[in-house]
């Protein structure tokens, strides 16, 4: 909703700071606000809420896939070279929003661990590539398994209701990113 503030510019209403919670089907998880009143869902509430719920579910992804031997930086390090391939110090820093020197320091903790290697760039050698190991690449392997376990697990817990909901929900997300 757009309302105009005092100087008469353009704002968007934002609503009141704190929601009440409702509890869904007499359990102890409280639903999102827009879930409570399906009737007044905006686009803002929404995306509020889904941004909040997306951020849980990451860090439970986290979390599923962590046996403690890892810190949460040398995890994320780890998947994004997984993912990513071949990378630099300063371009992990820069996809991970972190300092060169932190990062510098998480591929210490990997390459000491035997997850990752160092080698000098043959086209700049000022500067190091960052490859994982078969050990890394192993373990970004159990921590995604670890992590698809958890969530099935979860949604296991579900009823065929509620699944046919995500499921479709999951199909809507695909259109928006997109």
């Amino acid at each position: 909703m757009t309302v105009t503030d005092h100087g008469g510019r353009a704002a968007r209403e934002r609503g009141p700071a704190k929601q009440p919670k409702s509890v869904a089907r007499g359990g102890s998880q409280p639903l999102p606000p827009s879930a409570a009143a399906p009737d007044d869902v905006t686009a803002l509430q929404t995306a509020i809420d889904l941004r909040a719920v997306i951020a849980r579910l990451l860090r439970r992804f986290r979390e599923a896939g962590a046996d403690g031997s890892l810190t949460p930086a040398q995890a994320s390090a780890l998947a994004r070279l997984a993912k990513g391939g071949i990378s630099t110090v300063s371009a992990l820093a820069a996809v991970e929003r972190v300092r060169p020197q932190s990062m510098a320091a998480t591929i210490e903790a990997l390459e000491s661990a035997g997850f990752v290697t160092r080698s000098q760039d043959p086209t700049d050698g000022r500067r190091q590539l960052i490859r994982l190991t078969e050990s890394g690449s192993a373990r970004s392997d159990d921590q995604k398994e670890a992590a698809a376990a958890w969530l099935e697990d979860a949604l296991a817990q579900l009823d065929s209701d509620e699944l046919r909901v995500i499921s479709a929900a999951a199909g809507i997300l695909e259109r928006v990113l997109a």
